[in-house]
């Protein structure tokens, strides 16, 4: 066991303003994963374009939101979807992991959103989550759906740069978010149910070994959502259902526990800001985007080069 880490406060970087939020309705998504209860949005998938904008998919109501370095919101796209994982090409084009669809790419100037790829071989996926693009234009992404504990069968996929699709993994009770480490050959994987984030080795043919538990985590009514690493390999996991972000060194130790200063529903994380050291959340239960300022920069991603 470790002593209590540090606490870290956040404060609140932008809002979802009044005019967007969807008050009075529910559909299929929020009465199966949010019980019915009232969702006004529901934010997921953090991520920042060359211009320092932030977008940020809303699952509940198929919508993408860009937020300006000011905290200024507009409504970029909607579409008839549940867009869960973002993350932004070097191109400019922005893939969307859709729990209902598949991969989607949405095009930056006219703002299209057109299918990807919506079935592995014949068959359609669980409900994808979120995506990661690797140095060489390969995208990894997880396929959740509703599995857990009873039901392990999540799975993490991988498709290349030259449009094979690979299954690496097909026994994760619940895959979540996803990075790879500044030298591409470790996935770090985000197991909801499991309340764990898995350490995934990869072999020069790009072939998972020797699979383990990196974190054990404990508490919450939900469990680690979203990932970021920064430059040292330092981890931000987003525990939702406790309302923190939890930053792990590169061997797994505690390091800060950061606070949410609005809901309990920290989803995902990502880096940005001047000199990438603030680390943006999103936070479902207020419809918000928090922020904490941090020592260590953020790793570049493929979408920033």
């Amino acid at each position: 066991m470790y002593a209590a880490p540090p606490v870290l406060q956040t404060r609140v970087f932008a809002r979802i303003p009044d005019e967007y939020r969807i008050r009075g309705r529910s559909n299929r998504w929020i009465d199966v994963q949010r019980g019915g209860a009232p969702t006004e949005c529901f934010l997921e998938g953090p991520s920042f374009d060359r211009a320092g904008n932030l977008y940020v998919v809303d699952v509940a109501w198929g919508r993408i939101f860009r937020i300006a370095p000011t905290g200024a919101v507009e409504l970029f796209a909607q579409y008839d979807g549940e867009p869960n994982g973002l993350k932004i090409h070097r191109d400019g084009r922005i893939f969307v992991a859709d729990f209902r669809h598949g991969i989607m790419v949405i095009d930056p100037v006219t703002r299209a959103v057109t299918p990807l790829l919506e079935r592995a071989a014949l068959d359609r996926f669980k409900g994808l989550n979120d995506l990661v693009f690797a140095a060489n234009g390969d995208l990894y992404f997880t396929d959740q759906g509703l599995t857990g504990l009873h039901d392990p069968t999540g799975s993490l996929y991988r498709l290349r740069a030259d449009g094979r699709l690979e299954r690496l993994l097909d026994n994760i009770p619940s895959p979540n978010g996803l990075v790879l480490n500044a030298a591409g050959n470790t996935l770090y994987l985000n197991v909801t149910r499991g309340n764990c984030v898995w350490r995934v080795p990869l072999s020069p043919d790009g072939v998972p070994y020797k699979v383990g538990v990196f974190i054990q985590l404990s508490g919450g009514l939900g469990g680690p959502d979203g990932l970021a690493i920064d430059s040292a390999g330092n981890l931000a996991v987003a525990h939702i259902g406790l309302g923190v972000v939890w930053l792990f060194s590169h061997l797994g130790e505690p390091l800060a526990r950061i606070q949410s200063c609005a809901g309990l529903a920290t989803t995902n994380v990502a880096y940005g800001g001047p000199g990438n050291k603030t680390l943006y959340i999103t936070e479902s239960e207020s419809g918000s985007v928090l922020c904490a300022q941090l020592e260590v920069p953020g790793q570049a991603m493929f979408s920033d080069l």
